[in-house]
């Protein structure tokens, strides 16, 4: 692999200079007035990104995995219902989570390919007039799939139900990169990480909880000790935490917020739009399928790109690493060997993006695809060419 070429994988993403210096200081000490400076500028960031004004903001030395157990262990009981759709590779690995802390989850299995089934969610949670479902799990962005589910959709199903579950979304691959509304979508607990949308390496969970879920913390009972909110929350009124900080990276997640919110989050979400937009272009012109089944659930952040039947999509993931030192990423769980994916998301631009479509369609015509080359190319071209970004268009 090149160290020089861009990554377009859904995650860890490409790192903008000015995160990387940020992320690269001094060592500090943690228990000081020092960071502080660093710490609440950074929650408060944070925030803004979530469009909340209610939200805490804790964040802990971990990744998207250990924010979803922040959710589930501060939150719950053992023996609790939750309620789930799995339609990917990362809502069944949440799923499998609930069930090693001993909740009782109801699975809505859900095709591969498609978003959230808010209807037959409105159904269970209107059926459960006795309130036993504690929590209702959705992931608003299946990185396994490109698919994109409706979280509005599954606020007002809860609110037609009048059911009053908790709902805990799974923002890991969207939030920073595509419109993302916690007050507005009721959600109780979100979930990110820092090596997405934030643009940073990996090492941060990232969670939101609203008031009610803070409530809730008040009387669970599921053993936590790491992921304590409350132990958090007691640090930060001392400018601290409860054991030692990632301090570089949280200087590096102060430093994302403020670049996100100075490009305006409403350009971020256009320019993945864009930029996803072209990949799309791409796909159509080679002859190809997204896995997502319809554009209404299309990612802005991921591309889940189906084979020709009979072809292994991970060859192509292998021979862009070996021939040409390019990461895309692989097909995970039902759609292994069935799709290969390609990331645009975080640091980005039309430009980085074109290289990257004109490796995968090398790899392709190497591998002896029927692919014309630079179809794919020159389709995402036409897109960019005919919607001219804003001039202040970069990679974040």
């Amino acid at each position: 692999m090149s160290f020089q070429n861009p990554v377009f994988i859904p995650g860890p993403t490409n790192i903008p200079e000015g995160l990387r210096k940020a992320c690269d200081m001094p060592t500090i000490d943690h228990r000081s007035p020092l960071f502080g400076q660093i710490l609440h500028p950074a929650r408060a960031g944070v925030k803004k990104v979530l469009k909340s004004t209610e939200a805490e903001v804790f964040i802990f030395p971990s990744t998207g995995t250990g924010g979803w157990e922040t959710a589930l262990s501060n939150c719950l009981n053992a023996g609790d219902k939750i309620l789930a759709a799995r339609n990917g590779m990362f809502s069944h690995r949440w799923i499998d989570m609930c069930q090693r802390h001993a909740l009782d989850v109801q699975i809505v299995e859900t095709p591969w390919g498609h978003g959230l089934p808010a209807d037959r969610y409105e159904e269970i949670l209107t059926a459960d007039t006795g309130h036993e479902i504690k929590a209702v799990l959705a992931t608003h962005n299946e990185t396994a799939t490109g698919v994109k589910s409706d979280i509005a959709a599954v606020r007002a199903a809860l609110d037609a139900a009048g059911h009053p579950a908790l709902l805990f979304v799974d923002g890991v691959s969207s939030i920073g990169s595509m419109d993302f509304r916690f007050d507005e979508w009721g959600v109780d607990v979100a979930v990110t990480g820092s090596q997405k949308g934030f643009m940073l390496p990996a090492g941060l969970a990232i969670v939101g909880f609203s008031p009610r879920a803070m409530e809730a913390t008040k009387s669970a009972t599921l053993p936590r000790t790491f992921f304590d909110v409350h132990d958090m929350a007691k640090g930060y009124d001392a400018n601290a935490y409860p054991y030692t900080p990632a301090v570089g990276l949280m200087n590096g997640l102060n430093e994302a917020c403020t670049m996100l919110l100075a490009e305006g989050l409403d350009s971020v979400f256009a320019r993945h739009s864009r930029i996803a937009s072209g990949v799309r272009a791409a796909v159509d012109a080679w002859g190809l399928e997204l896995c997502a089944a319809s554009p209404d659930v299309y990612s802005d952040t991921v591309s889940a790109i189906r084979t020709p039947y009979g072809f292994n999509g991970t060859d192509i993931v292998t021979h862009a690493a070996q021939a040409y030192g390019v990461a895309f990423g692989v097909g995970l769980g039902e759609v292994a060997g069935k799709v290969f994916r390609i990331g645009h998301l975080g640091s980005l631009t039309d430009v980085m993006m074109l290289s990257g479509i004109a490796t995968a369609e090398m790899c392709m015509v190497d591998l002896g695809l029927d692919i014309k080359l630079g179809s794919g190319v020159a389709a995402a071209q036409d897109y960019y060419r005919a919607a001219p970004a804003l001039t202040s268009q970069h990679a974040a």
